[in-house]
């Protein structure tokens, strides 16, 4: 039985990696703030747990707080990565670095394979970026993971968002022009296993298949919860402004993954999962 250790173990993908991997290893799980994978010390309290696999689920996800916040940004998705992989390559294990979509430009019509040159532009996406480079230095036996808007039942995400304001307002107002991948947590989780058991190091884009607009997101999920009814109006971005401005069209391509048999399953059928889990409680 494996021992795999993961990060942010208390955040959307750290708890469906925790679901989906307890019955079959040894876990490890560290939340903050007992663990703080920015603080160097912590490559020396990985190697005294030697896990076989550290899953970093960690990391600093507040988009437009990084702006205000750089250090803090770079700190956590940047440096973490590093140590972590010094730890790893100090034990002889192997890394799961769980980076992001915003690491591409997003240039409208483009969608992005794994081996592609990244172009970050904001704050939070340039950590992430740099936290790829860190850990793929410091250790060989790594897998750089990309998603692309994560969500799951019973979390703070862009679907409970707009469904509380949906119930609250009456009408919605979504954004039309940014697309990606909306990509359910336990499915990421699900594939991550399958990457652990191949041994196949290297870049990884998993994300559900197919990819669609903030607007259109928003409108199949009004659908699955019988509020079709309810007005959504598709809104430009420059009509919803923001302190950092998301790539228009950072929609990823799970080609490695798939030549590995790893692919996961259209974004609507995982989407009406969510909602039998969130809504039918």
């Amino acid at each position: 039985m494996p021992h795999i250790l993961i990060t942010g173990a208390n955040g959307q993908l750290g708890q469906a990696l925790t679901t989906h991997l307890e019955p079959t290893a040894k876990l490890t799980c560290w939340t903050r703030p007992h663990y703080d994978i920015a603080d160097p010390a912590i490559a020396d309290v990985v190697a005294e747990t030697k896990p076989d696999v550290v899953v970093n689920a960690a990391a600093w996800t507040d988009v437009d707080g990084a702006e205000a916040a750089p250090q803090f940004a770079f700190n956590v998705n940047a440096l973490g990565p590093k140590y972590l992989a010094e730890g790893c390559a100090r034990c002889d294990g192997t890394l799961v670095q769980i980076s992001t979509n915003e690491v591409f430009a997003g240039e409208p019509g483009r969608f992005y394979h794994e081996f592609e040159q990244t172009s970050p532009g904001s704050v939070y996406a340039r950590s992430k970026a740099a936290g790829e480079v860190a850990a793929a230095t410091a250790l060989d036996r790594l897998f750089i993971v990309r998603v692309a808007w994560l969500y799951s039942a019973g979390a703070s995400n862009f679907p409970a968002r707009i469904s509380a304001a949906a119930d609250r307002h009456g009408a919605l107002r979504v954004v039309s022009d940014e697309f990606g991948n909306p990509t359910y947590a336990p499915d990421v989780a699900a594939a991550v296993a399958k990457l652990i058991e191949s041994q196949r190091y290297g870049i990884y884009h998993l994300v559900n298949d197919g990819w669609a607009s903030r607007y259109e997101w928003a409108v199949e999920l009004m659908r699955l919860t019988g509020r079709e009814a309810l007005p959504v109006d598709p809104i430009s971005a420059n009509e919803w402004p923001r302190p950092t401005t998301p790539p228009p069209h950072a929609v990823l391509v799970n080609q490695a993954g798939a030549a590995l048999g790893i692919a996961l399953r259209d974004w609507r059928d995982a989407l009406h999962e969510y909602v039998q889990s969130e809504f039918n409680k």
